[in-house]
């Protein structure tokens, strides 16, 4: 993208919030060539003018995704109902390992699961029972996902650390 282009599209975009639902849906009619839905709010209105902007100046969806979600569109339509995967799938063949009170562990993603000790699962939550003996979350044990309780720590902890000193005391 060009300077030009860029400080038109940061202009632009800096005006929807100053603009009329009729202002809106003119900006509506002059990207999708098409009248806007009748039902969209304002907020929806501004939102998705804005990322036609984005997307025209600087490109749309990668490949990937937009077939990602025309299959998701082909799979409602079918079904009247999406399977949604929360995480993004393991290839076959990838070795998850986690140390976990001292000892090392090793998980093999399958095809339909995972293998630990030769024993073939279904989910990792249940290797990460199996290994703690508590409940776990499998993905969060095997750190595919965050802790959103530590990093909500985390982060509470550095907005602490970074308020100034003065004016502080030993009582808080």
């Amino acid at each position: 993208m060009t300077a030009r282009q860029s400080t038109v599209s940061r202009v632009a975009l800096a005006r929807l919030p100053t603009l009329g639902l009729g202002e809106l849906r003119q900006q509506w009619r002059g990207l999708h060539k098409a009248e806007a839905p009748s039902h969209f709010s304002r907020d929806l209105l501004m939102r998705a003018v804005a990322y036609r902007l984005q997307e025209l100046a600087l490109g749309g969806l990668r490949p990937e995704p937009q077939r990602r979600l025309r299959q998701i569109v082909q799979e409602f339509r079918e079904t009247g109902s999406t399977r949604m995967r929360a995480r993004p799938a393991l290839k076959p063949g990838t070795r998850l390992i986690r140390e976990w009170q001292g000892r090392t562990y090793e998980v093999l993603v399958l095809d339909d699961g995972f293998s630990w000790q030769s024993t073939r699962y279904r989910s990792l939550s249940a290797i990460a029972r199996t290994i703690t003996g508590t409940p776990w979350s499998g993905p969060l044990f095997f750190g595919l996902k965050p802790n959103r309780s530590a990093t909500r720590l985390s982060s509470q902890a550095l907005g602490a650390a970074r308020e100034p000193m003065e004016g502080r005391n030993a009582a808080g």
